[in-house]
């Protein structure tokens, strides 16, 4: 068995809604049947009984090896605590070759359980060991090193329970929640409306105090101090007890509570100097640790902290109690879990030395050992939730201190007695305030109940019914992508919106092109969605990224399929039918979000049952009113787009809206019928969106299809009293429908130049000078600057022999190079002729060719 082609799929794809990892996989003719590999089973279920049944009860079909590598890794994953449930196993046309798709939740670790299961094959083939338990702990470190740790994945959750959108920007934890101009973004647990100004405040406990008192919030005394004479200079002057600790510290790091001598006062000051080099003595506060976590102008949640403890019985050891308590399956080495493992170092060891103990002590039964003075979870300490508990006067002081430091998110650690009554009844203070603050002793207390934190951040972030999202419009289909995905742009920036485009040629922010060359990919859009002055987006949407990586999105507001044509790459990576290609182009419409809009072509019989698919509404359009799926579907009181007397028509019900095709110059007056095709989906979509129509009609006036505005789609220039066309046309649908539209305009003589892509099937080639041979008296051949695979002077063959039955054309002519063709068709133009040119470089074909008029007017 052989796996090769690995690839993450990271959005919606041609298989699932899943994020999962795709592979093909090879297997020889005895693998085809694990039936012929003896033992084969019975030797893989010892080493790995979670599997379970390879087939749904009652099926006896023959099972290939490549659909146990998808169980395999897909139970790897389950068992290692990762919620996935969806896998595929799927026979290609080649024998042996298979397809197989499983889930994953963090991609990292998807690939890791494809690798493992595939060893773990090989070993029960082998008959050699395997250690499950150990590819499991491999998975469970990997998802822990890779995963959002619980602060940040709880702040996630809530917003996907909000149909809010997000996409994690880097490997740790900054996140982006919403799309383009509505995207919010946090760090953790900071967002992004927090000021650097505000953190730095609060990094500096000094400061921090000072405008704390100002504020009115109680604050212990204290000063920084310089050196250790200067530090216990500053602790007579406050009198001890004191606390020591670095000036801007955090997680509690550096922190000396509760000295009373200066061999203490001395210590502290070292283990504070470890951090940094600004240190701060302040009177210490007896009573207990609370943190108190304000968000936006509101307490959200309490938690009474106690410091890493154990307690005795009287047989172990200090050192042994220790380690029982790190046994607790909720205790981790770092942030992802609930709790901390307490670390037994230096300043555990320093603790116990100040209440006369060592770390091989055996403490009484029931005895408290304290292992240190301070209660950070991120030490080993544990906590209590006493949300309920907090007395109205210690949650404004804490939101007001907060609001002083100009923090939207704030842990207040507050020290006093009991949050039942007011701080200064107990001579309490608040001792620190924290940006970016620990989220999970509130998540998943030690004691006590939960609390929603994940969304009150969420809320604070986004009002109520705002979901983030912005309108995101994606196209398909084999011919007129390009052009509608422009044409919609125009008509959403003519309602006023910052409008993202991607397509073939790059991508387009508010009309200008900040990437060249095919964008017509998941990056791309991706990138679109990231740009904060995006207000909408159209993306046009190719085969080659979805089966690459999927969509780059959730789900669309509206999703048009122009039509299904047999030359757009059948025969590439397993895509070989009509049916299988309408399948592909169909998961836009089946990503369409409920309320959305689908706009497809009910002239097209293979898009039309699309509409079958899609969760959202549907708009047909064809410029046949009579068509019997248009007809139904407006007697239904749906959306419709039609043609009607030289007017396109939109009508749903009593609505109906007409648009002049004479004030619509891209259709030439109605004329070019693909680009009328071209216009109604546009004009669907727009109106999917929710455009007025006074800008679709604006739109469709100034959008003129000249090559600035869309470069390689039917750009007409005028070249010595000749017309020349330009045209991106690259199969025969689209031959089909430029003959179509070429023949509607008058001529004397015409001609066409052409080349042809090579990564289309031989049948598809020829059969573009099938077509160009009964409309045309004139060819030019060309070999275009790549040729994709095919070996030089392959594709001139095969366009040659496409005319060898030509009924029109007399003259066929072979040139080498794109421009030197160009130039020998321009200079046999005379008056009153007409030259279609089929480019292939369009940004420097279209460039040559206005230099050319520019140099003949």
């Amino acid at each position: 068995m052989e796996v090769s082609r690995v690839r993450a799929l990271r959005g919606p794809n041609l298989w699932s809604h899943h994020t999962s990892v795709e592979a093909i996989v090879t297997c020889t003719p005895q693998e085809q049947s694990i039936g012929e590999l003896a033992g084969f089973e019975s030797r893989l279920r010892v080493r790995f009984p979670q599997i379970g049944g390879l087939q749904p009860f009652g099926h006896y079909e023959t099972i290939p090896l490549a659909h146990v590598l998808e169980l395999v890794a897909l139970h790897l994953q389950a068992e290692a605590g990762c919620p996935v449930t969806f896998s595929r196993t799927t026979a290609t046309l080649e024998t042996g070759i298979y397809q197989v798709v499983v889930e994953y939740s963090e991609e990292d670790v998807g690939r890791q359980a494809l690798e493992l299961a595939q060893q773990l094959i090989d070993s029960a083939r082998n008959d050699t060991p395997f250690d499950v338990q150990e590819a499991l702990a491999q998975l469970r470190a990997t998802d822990e090193d890779v995963r959002l740790g619980p602060s940040t994945g709880a702040i996630v959750q809530a917003a996907v329970a909000r149909n809010i959108p997000f996409r994690r920007m880097t490997e740790g934890s900054m996140v982006m929640f919403g799309w383009g101009s509505r995207q919010r973004r946090i760090q953790a647990a900071e967002i992004d409306a927090t000021g650097a100004i505000a953190e730095s405040i609060a990094q500096d406990k000094e400061l921090t105090k000072k405008l704390l008192d100002a504020a009115g919030v109680p604050v212990p005394q204290g000063r920084g101090v310089t050196d250790p004479d200067d530090a216990w200079a500053a602790a007579m002057e406050i009198g001890l007890p004191v606390v020591i600790k670095p000036k801007d510290g955090n997680q509690g790091k550096g922190v000396t509570v509760n000295v009373t001598t200066r061999e203490q006062l001395d210590a502290g000051y070292k283990a504070a100097s470890e951090f940094r080099d600004d240190i701060l003595v302040e009177r210490y506060l007896p009573g207990h640790d609370y943190r108190l976590l304000v968000v936006g102008d509101k307490l959200v949640a309490a938690a009474r902290r106690e410091p890493p403890h154990v307690v005795g019985d009287g047989q172990h050891s200090v050192r042994e109690l220790v380690e029982q308590v790190n046994l607790d399956p909720r205790r981790g080495d770092g942030h992802g879990s609930a709790l901390t493992k307490i670390r037994f170092d230096d300043i555990a060891i320093g603790t116990l030395a100040q209440h006369g103990l060592t770390p091989e002590s055996v403490p009484a039964i029931g005895e408290r050992v304290v292992l240190r003075n301070n209660a950070n979870l991120s030490t080993g300490g544990s906590a209590t939730d006493v949300t309920d508990d907090v007395h109205p006067e210690v949650a404004a002081r804490a939101v007001a201190a907060a609001h002083m430091i100009g923090l939207d998110i704030c842990g207040v650690d507050l020290v006093c007695d009991s949050v039942l009554k007011p701080i200064e009844a107990q001579n309490g203070g608040i001792v620190e305030v924290n940006a970016a603050p620990g989220l999970r002793m509130h998540l998943a207390p030690s004691f006590g109940k939960a609390r929603p934190i994940g969304e009150a951040i969420v809320d604070t972030l986004f009002k109520d019914g705002d979901d983030g999202r912005i309108p995101i419009v994606a196209v398909t289909g084999t011919n007129g992508k390009t052009t509608t995905v422009r044409l919609i742009a125009h008509l959403l920036t003519a309602s006023g919106l910052r409008t993202g485009m991607t397509n073939t040629d790059g991508v387009y922010i508010e009309g200008r092109r900040i990437d060249s060359g095919d964008c017509s990919g998941p990056r791309s859009a991706r990138n679109v969605l990231l740009h904060p002055d995006v207000d909408a987006a159209v993306f046009e949407t190719a085969r080659g990224g979805l089966l690459r990586e999927g969509l780059a999105y959730d789900k669309c507001q509206v999703a048009v399929v122009t039509n299904i044509g047999s030359g757009d790459h059948l025969g590439l990576n397993y895509i070989t039918t009509l049916e299988d290609l309408a399948v592909l182009k169909r998961v836009i419409v089946q990503n369409v979000a409920v309320g959305g809009m689908a706009v497809l072509n009910a002239a097209d019989p293979t898009v039309a049952a699309m509409a079958e698919k899609t969760r959202g509404e549907v708009t047909f359009f064809a410029q046949d009113v009579g068509n019997p799926v248009m007809a139904m579907h407006r007697a239904q009181g749906r959306r419709v787009v039609f043609v009607e007397e030289g007017y396109l028509v939109a009508a749903q019900g009593s609505i109906v809206e007409r648009i002049d095709l004479k004030a619509v110059p891209i259709t030439r007056g109605g004329v070019v019928g693909f680009q009328v095709e071209n216009v109604m989906a546009s004009v669907a979509a727009a109106w999917g969106v929710g455009t007025a129509w006074d800008a679709i009609r604006l739109g469709l006036k100034t959008f003129v299809g000249e090559s600035d505005n869309a470069p390689g789609r039917f750009n007409v220039f005028d070249y010595r009293g000749a017309t020349v066309i330009a045209d991106y046309g690259h199969n025969p649908d689209a031959i089909a429908a430029l003959v179509n539209a070429v023949e509607s305009m008058p001529a004397r003589r015409r001609s066409v130049v052409i080349s042809g892509a090579g990564d289309r099937r031989d049948q598809d080639i020829t059969q573009q000078t099938e077509i160009l041979g009964a409309a045309f008296d004139d060819v030019l051949l060309y070999q275009d600057q790549c040729q994709r695979g095919r070996a030089d002077g392959e594709v001139i063959a095969l366009l040659r022999a496409g005319l060898s039955n030509a009924t029109r054309t007399g003259h066929v002519e072979e040139i080498n190079g794109e421009f030197v063709a160009i130039d020998r068709a321009l200079s046999r133009l005379e008056q009153g002729d007409l030259c279609l040119i089929l480019i292939d470089q369009v940004d420097e074909a279209l460039a040559h060719i206005t230099a050319r008029v520019k140099e003949a007017a």
